[in-house]
């Protein structure tokens, strides 16, 4: 995993574009969360987003992918990540895992969202709104920590110091929540560039190896997942989808960030993240 392979290293404009992909990425995305209803399916969702994606004579990054057969993966309560649109319909009460991926002249961009289904769309995080508590406190914790390791990344030397201070995040949500959350472990972050998934893999918790030294010109796709249960998975017979063993509910929250000479720029979030990151004390350079 900690192999020193060689890290795509972008120019300014090179993450422009990917500024581009982003921001389209994050259409697709707002679409989604304004569209969906209880009784929709996911293959529903699947084509609001690939609309969105079409229209903007963008491309899809997950379609096609080693096979993958949609715009998005849709996962569904104890599903964690991969999940395939289809004829699924949600329900109220469903945690549902949007991610999504864009490419606008050869560059890509990719996030994803969790929300907790409402009778008339996503719920808020305020837990006393959602059927189950417990899973929109799973959201917020999930959504958090990606937010501490993006933060982290803006002062970090090496790697690795991500995912210490995602598991850090991780571990004070449960704390104030009096549970013990489980971090998927098996599927990390990534660099990301002129290819969906690049090297360095970005793990969500503690490591002995420091990871490479961070330099300007580097993306990375920062992507902690997080269930309710013990954290361990399993693949359907669909040879995509990922479900906790132990039937958890589960949490996935992405962004792309780049490293420039000056800062960080979440290239997934319309502000470029410097709402959540003013929050942590982080400024953030304006593409």
């Amino acid at each position: 995993m900690f192999s020193r392979e060689r890290i795509e290293l972008k120019s300014l404009d090179e993450v422009r574009v990917m500024r581009r992909a982003g921001l389209v990425v994050a259409d697709a995305l707002d679409a989604v969360r304004a569209a969906v209803r209880p009784g929709m399916t996911t293959a529903d969702l699947d084509a609001v987003a690939a609309k969105v994606i079409a229209d903007v004579g963008a491309t899809p990054s997950f379609l096609g992918y080693q096979g993958f057969p949609a715009t998005v993966c849709a996962s569904v309560n104890d599903e964690v990540v991969h999940g395939i649109p289809g004829p699924r319909a949600l329900e109220v009460g469903d945690v549902v895992s949007v991610d999504c991926g864009a490419i606008v002249d050869g560059w890509h961009g990719d996030s994803a969202v969790t929300f907790v289904l409402g009778p008339d769309g996503p719920l808020g995080l305020d837990a006393a709104a959602a059927p189950d508590p417990a899973d929109a406190l799973l959201v917020r914790a999930t959504e958090a920590a990606m937010w501490a390791g993006i933060a982290a990344l803006a002062s970090a030397q090496r790697l690795n110091e991500v995912g210490a201070a995602v598991e850090a995040a991780v571990e004070l949500a449960g704390e104030a929540a009096g549970v013990e959350y489980g971090i998927v472990e098996g599927y990390v972050g990534h660099g990301i560039g002129s290819a969906m998934h690049q090297p360095p893999d970005v793990v969500n918790y503690r490591v002995a190896d420091r990871g490479p030294r961070l330099r300007p010109g580097m993306c990375l796709a920062i992507e902690p997942m997080v269930s309710r249960g013990a954290g361990t998975t399993r693949v359907l017979d669909d040879d995509w989808t990922v479900v906790t063993q132990d039937a958890a509910r589960a949490a996935h929250w992405e962004h792309t960030v780049a490293i420039l000479p000056d800062g960080i720029s979440v290239l997934t979030a319309r502000d470029g993240g410097a709402e959540r990151l003013a929050a942590l004390g982080v400024d953030v350079v304006a593409l």
